[in-house]
């Protein structure tokens, strides 16, 4: 009854190959006991395998510990096989998993993840993407209802999810530290502010091409309710403008990176200009990363701004950083086809942060399509060209 059950529990396609897998059970676990104690400590003979005085003739008498170092070292996809194949080794397996993927999964994810979410109910990180579409809202649904321990969600692509599973995700995980909803086009600002009400510990968030749900009033939101954010993607997010930014660089002071590509309307209107990276560099002094990629309103009077307040945030950074002040402000910045940026302005930039780098191999401060940027060097490339023209006097 109990291996019926486990049967029922995982679509059909994967039923067909636990069979085949139950068929070499005795060998697989040997094998793999073998892999987790090479070495010394265990040895396989006619009494079955000892490990350090404990003989096990049976792959159902695996203690615990040793199931789930085992697992450990197999993918995803097998450990689920095993989790059906007892009531033990699921129980063991289900309360011993924190993490799973499942992005190998290219057919049946949503019937998978509503199989799996009520056991393994102490998953702090599950990854969802998908090639093609195929999640939709009950499976998000199931998730928050039984994983309330998730810290890490990664749910690119989900091109089916509706604004239900915002709301869904909101209730179900007070955790919540890092989010992927890339791609998933359908979700609207107005679940995206729901969700951040709730969800106030998110560190890193990716809304790259979430064309809908990132807006300026869903920045504001995230300025509102989520101080710890470390790391933003805007990438393509054409509803994204001044506004949005400011009130995101006021409420997020720890702000790290910041991705702000093509945050162009569709009009060819640019809704980026000086005054997000004024405020950036006015709030975020642990700012490391910026992309400003074909944002075509920055002026000098931005990269000035940066200058400026790296300048002003010297003495107190220094004192504070006890010697590390080379270690913090920015280490990466993109600004290809910010074309009404003056070469004085960015050198000065590049001045100001020594992790900025136009050097081959390095390329920290990336200027494609910058053709008036040419000139621009960061000092490592300036002192190569003194040593390279450097030509010493011979003695007398």
């Amino acid at each position: 009854m109990t291996e019926n059950r486990n049967k029922q529990a995982f679509p059909r396609e994967m039923v067909g190959e636990a069979k085949v897998r139950r068929e070499g059970l005795d060998l697989y676990s040997e094998k793999l006991m073998m892999l987790a104690f090479g070495g010394g400590k265990s040895g396989i003979g006619e009494g079955g395998v000892k490990i350090v005085g404990l003989v096990i003739t049976e792959w159902k008498d695996i203690p615990m510990e040793l199931l789930l170092r085992i697992v450990s070292l197999v993918d995803d996809r097998t450990m689920i096989m095993a989790s059906g194949v007892c009531s033990g080794w699921r129980d063991a397996i289900c309360s011993g998993l924190t993490h799973l993927c499942l992005s190998w999964c290219k057919n049946n994810m949503n019937n998978l993840v509503l199989s799996l979410a009520p056991k393994f109910t102490k998953l702090q990180t599950l990854v969802l993407r998908q090639d093609k579409p195929q999640l939709e809202d009950n499976a998000v649904e199931t998730i928050s209802s039984h994983c309330h321990d998730l810290q890490d969600l990664d749910l690119s692509k989900s091109l089916k999810l509706s604004d239900l599973s915002l709301y869904a995700l909101a209730h179900g995980f007070p955790n919540l530290t890092k989010l992927n909803i890339s791609g998933c086009t359908a979700f609207s600002d107005v679940s995206l502010e729901y969700l951040t009400e709730f969800c106030r510990k998110l560190k890193i968030l990716n809304l790259c091409g979430c064309v809908k749900g990132a807006t300026d009033r869903a920045l504001q939101a995230i300025g509102r309710n989520c101080s710890q954010l470390q790391s933003l993607n805007l990438g393509w997010c054409e509803n994204v403008g001044d506004v949005g930014v400011r009130s995101l660089a006021y409420g997020c002071p720890d702000l790290r990176t910041l991705d702000l590509c093509s945050c162009v309307c569709i009009t060819g209107i640019f809704k980026i200009g000086d005054d997000s990276v004024i405020a950036l560099a006015n709030s975020c002094p642990h700012l490391g990363s910026l992309c400003l990629y074909y944002c075509r309103n920055i002026t000098d009077r931005a990269m000035y701004s940066l200058v400026e307040n790296r300048m002003k945030n010297k003495a107190a950074m220094w004192k504070s950083m006890a010697g590390r002040y080379g270690e913090e402000g920015l280490k990466s910045l993109n600004i290809s086809q910010c074309t009404a940026i003056t070469p004085p302005a960015v050198q000065a930039l590049c001045d100001s942060f020594p992790a900025l780098h136009t050097c081959f191999g390095r390329h920290s401060l990336v200027m494609s399509g910058c053709l008036n940027l040419t000139s621009v060097h960061c000092a490592c490339v300036v002192q190569a060209h003194r040593t390279a023209s450097y030509i010493p006097y011979p003695a007398h």
